[in-house]
């Protein structure tokens, strides 16, 4: 149930903070993952054995999708799975950096049912369960009520706004702004410091199933880049991009796109 998963996704944020803390500008060992899939360090792979010692333990039923541990077919017969990133944003990391998460979320039949996204050195836990709203620290959290686009402010990296990605050959004329942390970037639109946030590649789902709900559940809409609903749990572990923002906007940005093939 949301309401249990929580607390456990919660506690486990923050021994994960705790243990990447501890690594943090430190001498520490990093690798570069094969295919260019970006770099790895020893706190990635640290917090991420905590995950499954603590989690596993506590919802043995449960199937398991995590950045750093071998995916397994497994877990797309289970009802529920931990979708996890053990620190998302480790470029930011191993540059110093403040600005990294640990995103956790669960997912019940594909839909995120309870989520955290946690900034440890900046002492900011967001976390949402289904039907219960969202939190900042525990004080609610709404996205903005910007109504037009071109009143609004977006987080996007900078590919995105290439012509051929939009129907009039060009972009809206929002203001553009940039976190390095995908689950950071649905954060901050989810607490209504940002109006809007899209990325148009396909997204590793661990990225960003906690910052769905969390969104969600701050009011805002979060989907693909053609507006179809997130589902998580899927054989490839990814979605078809991400567009999220209040309403208004979010549907402005998804109008704006050029459908996918």
């Amino acid at each position: 149930m949301p309401g249990t998963d929580l607390p456990l996704l919660t506690e486990a944020a923050h021994e994960a903070g705790r243990i990447a803390v501890s690594y943090f500008k430190r001498d520490h060992q990093s690798w570069d993952k094969p295919d260019g899939a970006g770099p790895v360090t020893e706190a990635d792979l640290a917090v991420n054995r905590m995950l499954e010692d603590t989690l596993q333990a506590a919802r043995p039923n449960y199937g398991w999708l995590s950045e750093e541990s071998e995916d397994s077919d497994a877990r797309l017969d289970k009802p529920h799975v931990f979708i996890l990133d053990p620190i998302d944003g480790t470029r930011s990391f191993t540059e110093g950096s403040r600005t990294w998460a640990h995103s956790f979320a669960v997912a019940q039949e594909g839909i995120v049912t309870a989520a955290v996204i946690y900034l440890p050195l900046l002492d900011l836990m967001y976390s949402a369960a289904a039907g219960q709203g969202a939190t900042l620290n525990g004080e609610p959290i709404s996205v903005s009520e910007t109504q037009l686009l071109d009143m609004a402010e977006i987080l996007s990296a900078r590919p995105n706004m290439d012509s051929h990605h939009w129907k009039e050959g060009q972009p809206p004329g929002f203001k553009r702004s940039y976190r390095p942390s995908l689950a950071y970037r649905l954060a901050l639109v989810a607490q209504g410091r940002f109006d809007g946030m899209l990325t148009l590649r396909r997204s590793w789902e661990w990225d960003i199933a906690a910052g769905d709900l969390i969104l969600r559940e701050a009011g805002g809409g979060c989907t693909d880049r053609n507006g179809a609903p997130l589902r998580f749990n899927s054989p490839s572990a990814q979605v078809d991009g991400v567009v999220a923002g209040g309403l208004a906007v979010h549907q402005a940005l998804t109008g704006a796109l050029k459908p996918t093939a």
